[in-house]
C-alpha cells in the first residue's frame, strides 16, 4: 500500500488544491514534502529485489492489469522526482509566479511520473507517459512568455507522435508474443524467441526485420522525450519560453523518462536487434552530444545556452544504451555504461535546477535580462550566488569531486570497451560542453563591473534555503557516489543477466 500512496498523494493534493480556492502554493509546497516521507518508508521497509509493489486488474478479459513495482532504480528516479518538484514548487513560490491550478498541474504530473518510473507493463506505463504531457503543456502555455503558445504546441505535438509510434510498437508486440509485460518481454528477448514468434505470426516476412522495425518504433518514442538529434526541435523554444520553475521540470525529469525507458524497457526487450541498430544509435548518439554543444556554444541566452547543454549531456546517457546494444561480450564494461547513464540522468536533473535557479535570480535581478553580454563582473557584488552558480557550472563540466563526473567517467569507461569509436569521437562534445560553460563564467562573473550590476545585492536566506540543499546534494553525490550506486547495483545485475548471461 506504500507505493499506491505514493502514487495517490500527489493527486489528492491536486483535488484538494482545486477544490478549495483559499489554498495556493504554500499548501503545495508542505504537500509535496508527503512524497518524500514515503519513498524514506519504502527505502526502509525494503529487503532486496523490490522495494513495493501494487497491481490491480484492469481489464481481466484482455489480459491488462495496473502493476506497478519500485526497485532499486525506480526508487532513485522517484527521488529525483520528489526532489526537483518540492524544488520547482519553492522556486514559483520565490518568483512569484503560478496561482492554485498552476500547482494543482505540478502535482499532476508528479503523480504520473511516479507512475512512468514504477510501471512493469506497457499499458500502465503509457498512461501514465501521456498524460504527463497534459500539465506540461498547460504549464508552458499558460504561464510561459508570449512565445510559449507555439513552442508548448510544438512540444504536445511532437512528444505526442512519438507516443503513439512506441504505442503502435507494443501492440505488435502484443498481437506477436501475447504481452506486453515487460519482465515477460526480457525473459522471452533473453531466450532470443520475440523475432521468432513475429516471424512465425507474420508469415513470409522477415521477424528479424519486423522486429527491427518495432524497435524503432519504440526508440522513437523515447529518444523524442530524451531527446535525441534530430528530434529535438521542440526543445529550445519550449524551454527558453516556459517559466522557469517548468523548466526545471521539463529537463530535470520529463527528459528523464526517454532515458529510464531506454535503459528499462528498450535494453531489455530488443537485444536480438541492438547489434544491426547499434550503428544508427551510436551516430545518433554521438550527434547529440556534439551538435547539442555546438549548438550551446552559438547562443547568446542563458536559458537557451542550459538548454541545448540538456541535449549534449543526455547524449551521454543514450551513447551508454547504443554501446551496449552494440556489444555484451564484456559484462564489466556492460556494467559500467548501464550504470553511468542512470547516474548522468540523476544528477543531470539535480545539476540543472540549481544552474536554471540561477538564471531566474538574474532575470528577477535585472529584469527580464538573460543575455550572456548583459552581465559582468558579478562575483565582486554577489560572491555568494556566483560561489554556488559556479559550482553547478563546474558539476555540469564533469569536474572530478563533483556529481556531473562520476557518470559521465562511468559512460566512457564503459563505451571505450564496447564502441570505442563513438567515445572517441565524444570527446570533442566534452571539450565543447567545457568551453561554453566556461564562456558563461567569463562573461557573467568575472571581467569589468557593468554599472547596472553595480546595483545588485547578493541573494539572501530565502534563496539560500532554497538552493543550498540542491548543491550539497552536487557535492555529496559527487564525493559518495556508492550511495546512489548502491540503489541500482542488484538491477544492474539482472539486466546483465539477461543481455549477456555467464556461460
Amino acid at each position: 500500500m506504500l507505493l499506491l500512496s505514493l502514487l495517490l498523494l500527489p493527486l489528492i493534493g491536486a483535488m484538494v488544491l482545486a477544490l478549495r480556492p483559499g489554498l495556493g502554493g504554500k499548501f503545495a509546497a508542505a504537500w509535496s514534502v508527503l512524497p518524500l516521507a514515503v519513498i524514506g518508508l519504502i527505502i526502509g521497509s525494503s529487503h532486496g529485489g523490490a522495494a513495493a509493489e501494487w497491481s490491480l486488474d484492469w481489464m481481466p478479459d484482455a489480459g491488462i492489469e495496473l502493476a506497478f513495482r519500485a526497485d532499486g532504480t525506480s526508487l532513485l528516479f522517484l527521488f529525483l522526482t520528489a526532489v526537483v518538484t518540492l524544488f520547482s514548487i519553492h522556486s514559483s513560490l520565490r518568483f512569484g509566479i503560478g496561482d492554485r491550478v498552476y500547482f494543482a498541474l505540478v502535482l499532476v504530473m508528479q503523480s504520473m511520473l511516479f507512475g512512468v518510473f514504477t510501471a512493469t507493463s506497457f499499458i500502465p506505463f503509457f498512461l501514465c507517459w501521456e498524460m504527463t504531457l497534459i500539465p506540461s503543456y498547460l504549464l508552458v502555455r499558460l504561464w510561459g512568455s508570449a512565445k510559449a503558445p507555439k513552442a508548448a504546441l510544438r512540444f504536445f505535438v511532437v512528444t505526442l507522435s512519438g507516443g503513439v509510434c512506441m504505442l503502435l510498437g507494443f501492440l505488435a508486440l502484443q498481437l506477436t508474443v501475447g504481452t506486453m509485460d515487460f519482465v515477460e518481454l526480457g525473459k522471452l528477448a533473453a531466450g532470443r524467441e520475440i523475432a521468432g514468434a513475429m516471424g512465425k505470426a507474420l508469415g513470409g516476412v522477415s521477424g528479424t526485420m519486423a522486429l527491427t522495425i518495432v524497435a524503432g518504433m519504440v526508440f522513437l518514442g523515447l529518444a523524442v522525450k530524451v531527446p535525441v538529434v534530430p528530434f529535438h526541435a521542440w526543445l529550445p523554444d519550449a524551454y527558453a519560453e516556459a517559466p522557469t520553475p517548468v523548466t526545471m521540470l521539463l529537463t530535470g525529469l520529463l527528459s528523464k523518462m526517454g532515458v529510464y525507458g531506454l535503459v528499462r524497457v528498450f535494453l531489455p526487450v530488443f537485444p536480438e536487434v541492438l547489434p544491426a541498430m547499434a550503428p544508427w544509435l551510436g551516430g545518433l548518439a554521438v550527434a547529440t552530444v556534439v551538435l547539442g554543444a555546438l549548438a550551446a556554444l552559438a547562443q547568446k541566452d542563458l536559458k537557451r545556452i542550459l538548454a541545448y547543454s540538456s541535449v549534449n549531456h543526455l547524449g551521454y546517457c543514450v551513447m551508454a544504451v547504443a554501446a551496449v546494444g552494440a556489444s555484451t561480450a564484456d559484462r564489466e564494461a556492460v556494467s559500467s555504461a548501464v550504470s553511468g547513464a542512470i547516474l548522468q540522468a540523476f544528477n543531470h536533473g539535480v545539476i540543472v535546477c540549481a544552474l536554471f535557479y540561477g538564471v531566474a535570480v538574474l532575470e528577477q535581478k535585472s529584469g527580464g535580462l538573460r543575455g550572456l553580454n548583459d552581465f559582468g563582473g558579478l562575483r565582486a557584488k554577489m560572491p555568494v550566488f556566483c560561489g554556488l552558480f559556479g559550482l553547478a557550472l563546474f558539476a555540469s563540466i564533469g569536474l572530478p569531486g563533483l556529481s556531473g563526473f562520476v557518470g559521465e567517467f562511468l559512460i566512457f569507461n564503459g563505451v571505450f570497451g564496447l564502441q570505442p569509436w563513438a567515445a572517441s569521437v565524444a570527446l570533442v562534445g566534452l571539450l565543447l560542453t567545457a568551453i561554453f560553460l566556461l564562456r558563461i563564467i567569463r562573461l557573467v562573473f568575472c571581467g569589468p563591473l557593468k554599472d547596472a550590476v553595480s546595483k545588485y545585492e547578493d541573494i539572501g536566506k530565502h534563496d539560500r534555503w532554497i538552493v543550498v540543499p540542491v548543491v550539497a546534494m552536487i557535492v555529496v553525490f559527487g564525493v559518495w557516489p556508492q550511495f546512489l550506486l548502491h540503489f541500482m547495483n542488484g538491477d544492474t545485475v539482472r539486466l546483465l543477466d539477461l543481455l549477456c548471461p555467464i556461460p
